[in-house]
């Protein structure tokens, strides 16, 4: 059974069966509509959303709860480990008794977290959205999409809270590793494929976080944003508008944030204003967890969860998620009073009854009534699936640093040393059913294959020694390093596998809840590392991690540095096979590694005064810059140019160039194009990347591609915060990387009047291959 979002070809039918229930609705039956419930969360007595104790319900009988309708089911499958067949027979059966024991009998909207895959249990673990960035091949995180939704499908899923569009401003946020990159056109194209490969198999996509979310102060979690309007405009919300515009997004979660004083959770400007009066969205606005419960317990600005829920529901929450706390009786009491407008109940009534009616949920006959399989029908984890997962993991390793000793040959004789070099779970980000719950339940099997680094060394070198941990990911325990030491000087070469453990609120090192106030590697690590560089041994360090880490100090001194963020469950085979030459690495930085923690928040999107300066002692730059990584072969750029010297400043600028595999090896190149708007009205950045694509090039191969860039690629808010595009110079170059000029394409004078930016615009580059 696969499910689809089925639109009548008469849009009246829909509207006339939506109207047709809202008029027999009662109060009740409409709050019901627009809340979820959570069955299970908590009985373990560990967490696994933000101050999940302090919210719960105490929910016990769930028809009770559900005697007038139901809104959504929160993580059926991602709570506790349940195997697929019996998930969705529970889920059929609940489904059922809604059919069946309500007045009106519409089924729940399925909702599950599918953030590096669907977060159950023996599901597809794929890379971490940090190693999307890395990849920068958004048809392959779209072919990703489509199999995370597959697999959701199958088991009567409808709804998956990802993917998360917030664009990185400061690596200490625990977050980091969910997030795609510090560039929002990148996070906006890879974003938006991802929504497009989700929402083909009918499974509704859901933004995270809108938004500013990740520019929390001192990169805390749940922290004060405090962005300026032109900032929230020009760099945080272009990926939402691309998802909303581009991708057709079906649902919007917005952020915890609160953004100068304002909680997103409360702003009809955004939610409301911005989001469906200017952009369009028809959507559902669903509730970040327990988000309209923190507009009195944490934000302050409503009196009592009634206030919260009317505050909510006026900016533009539809549904509160992950159950019903506010929107229930405390909003139907506001709304007896005459405090709520029923029309504002209505108004997301209509929304959420709408999304039913797309999914198929408002047919007697739904497929939602009929979700029994047994495990040999339901496999989560297909050959396909895994094979996507080890494409990401491949393109997405990055070659930092090579002193000329990769690849290793096979015969080496390695020492395999440090905390994630025999770990499975230092493969998976905070989201991975692994991290995220199994953790909590130690006697349940992975549920999934998965080898470690050390197994995968194993299987491509002959040479492997044997391994040592060293230590911990995080404690300071150094009685280990003596041995891992040893074994290094037994070694013609160490592999060490440091970095982070992903967890939840405190549980790791990265993740949710999981923030740094440093950017030294977490532990002893650090000291683990220089243990070993002293003996001579040539290190290969091996990070695997959330966020980048300031490693310099291991490019100073080491033969080499790998990273890889969290590349899921085949990321094992694709870090050996780097390391073996069997795979060329091809991987890019989609997030700088910085040099310190003091340089943070940091962003290569920086005005003239972001740059390193002699009036300060202290240095902005970073160690690996955006769009930074290595190859064992060479490029070169030849023939580039640009077809106009002069364009209108609502037109493209049309650029043409040919790369060559001038080494002799096939390899990828991420062709990079920036530009500087050389004077502007306000500061803008000295760089910013308008266009990105990967070329696969066998020894000699050359490639002729011809790129068209609208100018809304350097659009921004003027003075007045109307986002325009303006007369002038702007200077175009192709780039190794935001700091490294390959080849100049030349300066384009933008002529006429100056344009405003409208929803109607392009946003879109196109490329072709000409030869």
């Amino acid at each position: 059974m696969t499910l689809s979002i089925t639109t009548p070809a008469d849009a009246s039918e829909t509207n006339d069966q939506v109207e047709n229930l809202i008029a027999q609705m009662t109060l009740e039956e409409k709050l019901a509509q627009l809340v979820g419930i959570w069955v299970g969360a908590g009985v373990d007595g560990e967490s696994v959303a933000p101050m999940q104790s302090a919210q719960e319900d105490g929910v016990d009988d769930f028809n009770e709860f559900s005697k007038n309708g139901l809104g959504h089911l929160t993580r059926v499958f991602g709570t506790v480990p349940v195997s697929p067949a019996a998930g969705r027979s529970a889920l059929g059966r609940t489904q059922r008794w809604l059919r069946d024991n309500t007045r009106l009998g519409i089924p729940a909207i399925a909702h599950e977290e599918c953030l590096t895959g669907l977060a159950a249990w023996q599901a597809t673990t794929f890379p971490t959205p940090l190693a999307w960035g890395a990849t920068f091949d958004p048809a392959l995180i779209e072919e990703m999409g489509h199999a995370i939704g597959e697999s959701m499908a199958k088991l009567g899923v409808h709804q998956g809270l990802a993917p998360v569009l917030d664009v990185i401003r400061d690596v200490r946020w625990g977050r980091v590793e969910e997030c795609i990159a510090e560039d929002p056109f990148v996070v906006g194209e890879l974003g938006s494929a991802y929504v497009r490969g989700l929402q083909s198999t009918g499974v509704i996509a859901t933004l995270k976080h809108f938004v500013g979310y990740s520019n929390s102060r001192a990169g805390r979690n749940l922290a004060p944003v405090h962005a300026g309007p032109r900032e929230v405009a020009d760099v945080l919300l272009v990926p939402f508008e691309m998802a909303v515009l581009d991708a057709g997004v079906g649902s919007v979660m917005h952020s915890y944030a609160e953004i100068d004083g304002v909680p997103v959770a409360s702003d009809p400007t955004l939610l409301t204003d911005l989001l469906r009066d200017r952009w369009g969205f028809e959507g559902t606005v669903v509730a970040d967890y327990f988000g309209v419960a923190f507009l009195e317990s944490l934000h302050q600005v409503a009196s009592d969860l009634g206030d919260a829920a009317a505050q909510a529901l006026t900016a533009g929450v539809d549904v509160e998620l992950p159950t019903g706390k506010a929107y229930l009786a405390p909003l139907a009491a506001k709304v007896h009073n005459g405090e709520v407008d029923i029309a504002l109940v209505d108004r997301a009534l209509r929304r959420v009854l709408t999304q039913k009616q797309q999914l198929g949920l408002l047919d007697p006959e739904s497929a939602a009534f009929s979700v029994d399989a047994t495990d040999d029908e339901i496999d989560l984890d297909p050959p396909q699936h895994r094979a996507i997962a080890a494409a990401i993991a491949e393109k997405s390793i990055t070659l930092l640093s090579n002193g000329g000793i990769l690849p290793l040959a096979p015969d080496a004789r390695i020492a395999v040393v440090g905390p994630n070099a025999h770990r499975t779970a230092a493969l998976f980000g905070c989201y991975s059913f692994t991290n995220h719950v199994l953790g909590q339940h130690p006697d349940v099997a992975m549920g999934i294959e998965v080898e470690t680094l050390f197994e995968s060394l194993s299987h491509d070198f002959s040479g492997v020694l044997g391994y040592a941990q060293g230590c911990a990911v995080d404690d300071d325990d150094t009685s280990k390093i003596a041995e891992a030491v040893k074994l290094a000087t037994t070694a013609e070469v160490a592999v060490i596998a440091v970095g982070d453990h992903a967890g939840l609120f405190g549980r790791g090192t990265s993740g949710e809840g999981c923030d740094r106030d440093s950017l030294e590697l977490p532990g002893v690590q650090r000291q683990l590392v220089e243990a070993v560089l002293d003996t001579g041994t040539p290190v290969v360090l091996v990070v695997i991690s959330g966020r980048p880490y300031a490693i310099d100090w291991a490019a100073a001194r080491g033969a080499a540095i790998v990273q890889a963020f969290f590349p899921g469950e085949e990321g094992a085979a694709a870090m050996s096979g780097a390391i073996a030459g069997r795979i060329n690495p091809s991987g890019r930085l989609a997030v700088s590694v910085p040099r310190s923690a003091g340089s943070q928040p940091y962003s290569y999107l920086h005005p003239r005064l972001g740059e390193p300066s002699e009036v300060s002692n202290l240095t902005t730059a970073p160690a690996f810059p955006f769009g930074f990584g290595l190859s064992y072969t060479s490029f070169r750029y030849s023939d580039a140019g640009i077809a106009s010297e002069t364009i209108a400043a609502d037109g493209r600028f049309d650029i043409h160039l040919t790369v060559t595999n001038t080494g002799t090896l096939e390899g990828d190149e991420v062709v990079q194009v920036y530009a500087n708007d050389v004077v502007s009205s306000v500061t803008r950045p000295t760089r910013q990347l308008v266009a990105f694509t990967r070329v696969t090039l066998q020894p000699g191969e050359s490639r002729t591609l011809a790129m068209s860039i609208p100018t809304t690629r350097i659009a921004f808010s003027d003075r007045s915060l109307t986002r325009i595009v303006e007369p002038g110079d702007v200077r175009l170059w192709l780039g190794s990387d935001c700091e490294t000029e390959a080849e100049p394409l030349g300066t384009v004078t933008i002529t006429g009047p100056v344009h405003t930016v409208t929803t109607d615009d392009s946003r879109n580059v196109d490329i072709t291959v000409v030869t």
